[in-house]
């Protein structure tokens, strides 16, 4: 701009400096007239000329100078804002970035905790069933041992008592020795077997006569009764023996069944209330897992796109 100006303005004014003494006319030719052809073919009309072109051009190229200089502060100007917006927008997308990963990361971390939180706990209901399931085992184990047990001794006092039955009176001493000895082994045999059972259900009265009985039971009946005694009481008494034992069985037996009903229906309910539990934990780590797994995906992204 400015070597283009002093061509415009200071050289064309030098040059009139330079020129003027020559287009001064002489003094003699003062009186002649003008010839306006012969002027413009003049060497000084040539250089006038040619100076003229020159500044016209000069002029027009420093207007063309001024549009692209006007254009160019511009074009820096907008440059200069769109950078400025560029870098602002570059550094909160930044921050937006820097912010976002760190709540990943703490999402990632809650996440991990949580699952790791349900896994205990599936464990632990896991184990609580598996206990459950143990211990119901084992009852049923017991319960079918002592429902055997029972059902044979309730069973074989049945039999004693038929056998019994079928003798009155004088008819037992017709007894075979063979019956008599195997009701006194079946109260032997159930009177030691189930003596817990039968602690404090017979009195001290019916144990000596039950010993008495199982001591010599084909001597029991022999002796032959008073006129104002029979068979009836001593048989009687055997009878009565056997019953109470039988009554007793049954009745521990019908206990021994209700309280195994009872166990087996709290396992059941035990078991449906673990395994929704279980289950439900299941669902929850599954959820949390799919959800750690985007989480984390999310934030390797982030850290590449902040890079």
């Amino acid at each position: 701009m400015g070597s283009r100006w002093l061509a415009v303005y200071a050289v064309p004014s030098l040059l009139m400096l330079l020129l003027l003494p020559l287009l001064a006319p002489p003094a003699e030719a003062a009186s002649l007239s003008f010839d306006e052809a012969a002027a413009k073919n003049r060497p000084v009309s040539k250089v006038i000329t040619l100076l003229k072109d020159m500044m016209k051009q000069l002029e027009k190229e420093q207007e063309d100078d001024e549009e692209i200089y006007d254009k160019m502060a511009c074009w820096c100007e907008t440059n200069d804002k769109e950078k400025t917006k560029s870098i602002a927008e570059a550094e909160a997308r930044i921050d937006g970035l820097t912010n976002k990963i760190e709540e990943l990361t703490a999402t990632s971390a809650l996440l991990n905790t949580e699952i790791k939180n349900h896994e205990k706990e599936v464990a632990k209901n896991q184990d609580s069933l598996d206990k459950a399931t143990a211990l119901r085992e084992k009852q049923l184990a017991e319960f079918n041992a002592e429902e055997k047990d029972l059902l044979e001794s309730i069973s074989a006092l049945k039999a004693a008592i038929t056998v019994l039955s079928k003798h009155h009176g004088a008819s037992l001493l017709q007894m075979p020795r063979s019956h008599m000895l195997g009701v006194a082994a079946t109260l032997q045999h159930e009177m030691s077997k189930h003596a817990s059972l039968l602690e404090g259900v017979l009195t001290r009265s019916e144990r000596r006569v039950a010993a008495s009985f199982v001591q010599a039971p084909t001597d029991y009946f022999d002796a032959a009764p008073t006129f104002k005694q029979s068979y009836a009481p001593q048989s009687g008494e055997i009878f009565g023996i056997l019953r109470q034992m039988r009554e007793t069985f049954e009745s521990n037996l019908s206990a021994a069944q209700k309280e195994e009903m009872a166990n087996q229906k709290a396992y059941e309910d035990l078991k449906a209330a673990k395994e929704e539990e279980i289950a439900a934990g299941q669902a929850q780590i599954q959820t949390k897992t799919g959800e750690l797994a985007d989480t984390d995906e999310n934030n390797a992204q982030s850290k590449v796109d902040r890079e």
